[in-house]
Order: C-alpha cells, then sequence, then structure tokens
C-alpha cells in the first residue's frame, strides 16, 4: 500500500487515481500510523513552501514523514513535495524545509512568464529507475514558480525555461518530480508504474 501524504495541499484524489490505473493500491491520509505502515510514502502538493511545512507541522506528520525518508523504503515527491525536500526556499524570505536533499529552492529569473505552465520537454541520461522506458525529451505537465537547486550533485533529468533547473531527482530510495505525472498522460503513467515496479519489487 502506498500512502498519499494529505497536508491540504493538491489535488490528492488525481494522484490516488493514477496509482490506481497502474493497478497499485494507494490511500489518501493525514494518520501517521497510517505512514508508518505503507510500503511507499507519496508526497505531492502545490502551493507555499512556508504554509506546507507549518500545516505539516500543525498535523503532526513531520516525524512520521522523516521517518519515510530515512532510506528504507520508496519515496515519490511531486512538485511542492519535491520542493519541500530541499534544505531551504526563497519563497516569501529564507524558510526551512526538510533538508533531505542539500540545495536552495529559487524563483524563476526575470524575463520568463511565471508560473511555469504547460508542457516541457525533460532531458535524461537513461540512468533514473523512474525514467525506464520513457525517451529524453518526453513531455510532461508543470505548474511552478519555484525550481530546486541541488547543492551537491545528485543524479538528475533537466527542464530548460530561462534556466536548466533540476525536473526529478533520484536520491537512493527517494525519488522526485518539479512536474505532475499525474497530468502528464501517457508519459506520467509510465513514470508513476515505474514507481510501483520499485515498490513492488522492495526499493531495489
Amino acid at each position: 500500500m502506498i500512502a498519499i501524504v494529505d497536508y491540504g495541499r493538491g489535488n490528492l484524489g488525481s494522484v490516488e487515481k493514477a496509482f490506481g490505473r497502474v493497478g497499485i493500491p494507494a490511500i489518501v491520509t493525514q494518520d501517521a500510523r497510517a505512514v508508518d505502515e505503507a510500503d511507499a510514502v507519496v508526497l505531492p502538493g502545490d502551493g507555499a513552501f512556508h504554509d506546507a511545512m507549518a500545516n505539516l507541522e500543525r498535523l503532526g506528520l513531520l516525524p512520521a514523514l522523516r521517518r519515510a525518508l530515512d532510506g528504507t523504503r520508496p519515496f515519490l515527491g511531486i512538485c511542492l513535495g519535491y520542493q519541500l525536500l530541499f534544505s531551504s526556499s526563497e519563497e516569501f524570505g529564507e524558510g526551512r524545509g526538510l533538508d533531505v536533499i542539500p540545495g536552495v529552492v529559487r524563483r524563476f529569473p526575470a524575463g520568463r512568464k511565471v508560473p511555469h505552465m504547460g508542457w516541457n520537454g525533460v532531458e535524461h541520461a537513461g540512468d533514473l529507475r523512474l525514467f525506464e522506458g520513457i525517451p529524453s525529451g518526453a513531455h510532461f505537465y508543470f505548474v511552478h514558480s519555484y525550481y530546486p537547486e541541488p547543492a551537491r550533485p545528485v543524479t538528475t533529468a533537466w527542464c530548460e525555461y530561462g534556466v536548466r533547473f533540476a525536473a526529478a531527482v533520484e536520491h537512493g530510495r527517494i525519488h522526485a518530480t518539479q512536474f505532475h505525472p499525474e497530468k502528464s498522460q501517457r508519459w506520467g503513467l509510465r513514470l508513476l508504474e515505474n514507481f510501483a515496479a520499485i515498490v513492488k519489487g522492495g526499493g531495489r
């Protein structure tokens, strides 16, 4: 069972339905025990970085979330759930994240329309398990005004939007995407199938 963490941000039903389409059971939950007992954990979301961290703390989900990020189980962060994995964000002044991946979440520089919304190509070198069977340059759906900048090398897929930014990362058993796979049709479903395969394989 996959636990989809509900902290009041994002269209969680679409994520749950997408996992149903690829044949793996998932539940949307605010229960820390359910997060602890899940085979894998998904942190989706959109909205403000600071609000999300405050909600996770208010709901008592931060300890369970940190346990889910200890490297023993597969984890998938989506959009804001990806950004929260980093050390800090520039959004509305510097705020602290989960600090699992060292780095800063930055606002797109002036000159491009913000938010970055719509379809964009994602390049990869064939070294991320989430992208198995997905061609480099395949298009995914984005909605965001900020992007993560890792402070040290991690396995990464890239997107160009005024700057070249990390559109997805793999860090041990932690996987994360800036785009929304649940809204990305064919290749998004393939990516979720790949995550489901990782879960069924015990994350190895």
